[in-house]
């Protein structure tokens, strides 16, 4: 999408690789919306720890950073041993698959790499093919995301108010997103809405990067607490939800996404409101049998006891608001049973979220 920096607007993508450094190129999101600026990570434990900081999130972006991340490790390897290369290769993977455990991107995007690996007779060959393979990964999210924004543009009419949770944007993947390519799909095409922006505590992901995205691409937008959605579903002033989701069990149509998602899905179904979810293909696990095998990522306290800010002179500082000596659980994610979801945007078509096993080889899952 593009950035206007200095009163000029830049096409950027999340993530971006830069080969003749071998690093790894990211948005740093934890500086948004008051500073833009790219970090470039130089090796593959860089690239991990990114990704456990957030500096980079957001299920695609994450899976994209991690494909990268994995080329990244195994362009590093200097031997011509295969054995050494794949013990390498293996310890790579384990500390990028262990940075953040709920989306399951990032494990689908290094699986699909290391399957690329397997033509290659040589190290230097695997090399080169796990670079092509991690470029592949990120061409086809923003494909993806692009499709899902053809799909779902038909469900925003003008004159609606459409809530939103987290950030499922571009910000989120490496172009268009998710949640948000069906809002930008629709305005292009010249529909009139507004976007409510669920802060999304503790880290507001909501109120600093969704916001920030649609100040970027001029749509009408509000902020909104997290605890006021409910009052607006009440009196008729929401109309329809689209949020992403790290997670989606092909077997069973439950969704793991950012906490709060499921405070949502309950408000919106005990309104009458339909509630979407929208995912690129690669954020369908089809191995794992229900909700609770789930894993949770529980982050630190202090996120919960306390935010990031800026001063009036332009510091970024971190503030304490809770009360001195309590402690918090931060559970990073909750999980949506289906019956509480109309249905799923992907790149193939929308669905019920009861029927992704029926259709799984039209979503590219097993047979």
């Amino acid at each position: 999408m593009n950035v206007t920096l200095n009163g000029r607007p830049t096409h950027h993508r999340t993530v971006s690789f830069d080969a003749p450094t071998n690093r790894v190129q990211l948005i740093d999101q934890r500086l948004l919306p008051h500073q833009f600026q790219i970090l470039a990570t130089p090796h593959y434990r860089a690239t991990a720890q990114a990704i456990r900081d957030m500096a980079v999130r957001g299920a695609g972006a994450i899976g994209a950073t991690a494909a990268y991340g994995l080329a990244q490790g195994l362009r590093a390897f200097t031997g011509t041993s295969p054995a050494k290369f794949a013990a390498h290769t293996h310890k790579v993977y384990q500390t990028l698959a262990e940075a953040r455990p709920t989306a399951v991107d990032p494990l689908n995007a290094m699986d699909g790499l290391l399957r690329a690996l397997l033509p290659g007779a040589t190290v230097a060959e695997q090399q080169a093919l796990a670079l092509a393979a991690a470029e592949q990964f990120a061409q086809d999210n923003v494909a993806h995301c692009a499709a899902i924004g053809q799909h779902g543009a038909p469900l925003i009419r003008a004159g609606q108010n459409i809530l939103t949770h987290c950030n499922a944007g571009w910000l989120a993947f490496v172009d268009h997103g998710t949640a948000t390519a069906p809002l930008y799909a629709a305005h292009a095409a010249g529909r009139q809405f507004t976007v409510y922006c669920d802060e999304t505590r503790p880290r507001c992901q909501g109120s600093t990067l969704t916001a920030w995205e649609l100040a970027q691409q001029g749509l009408p937008h509000h902020i909104i607490a997290d605890n006021a959605a409910g009052h607006l579903m009440q009196r008729g002033q929401i109309h329809l939800v689209i949020v992403g989701s790290d997670r989606v069990l092909g077997r069973t149509g439950e969704i793991a996404n950012k906490i709060g998602t499921y405070t949502k899905a309950v408000l919106a179904h005990r309104h009458r409101i339909p509630f979407y979810v929208a995912i690129p293909l690669s954020t369908l696990d089809w191995q794992t049998p229900r909700g609770l095998d789930i894993p949770i990522e529980e982050r630190a306290d202090d996120e919960v006891l306390g935010a990031w800010g800026v001063t009036p002179r332009g510091r970024r500082t971190y503030i304490r608001i809770a009360n001195p000596g309590s402690t918090a659980r931060n559970p990073g994610f909750d999980v949506t049973p289906p019956e509480l979801i109309t249905g799923i945007i992907t790149p193939r078509g929308i669905y019920r979220p009861q029927d992704l096993w029926r259709h799984r080889r039209q979503l590219g899952g097993p047979d």
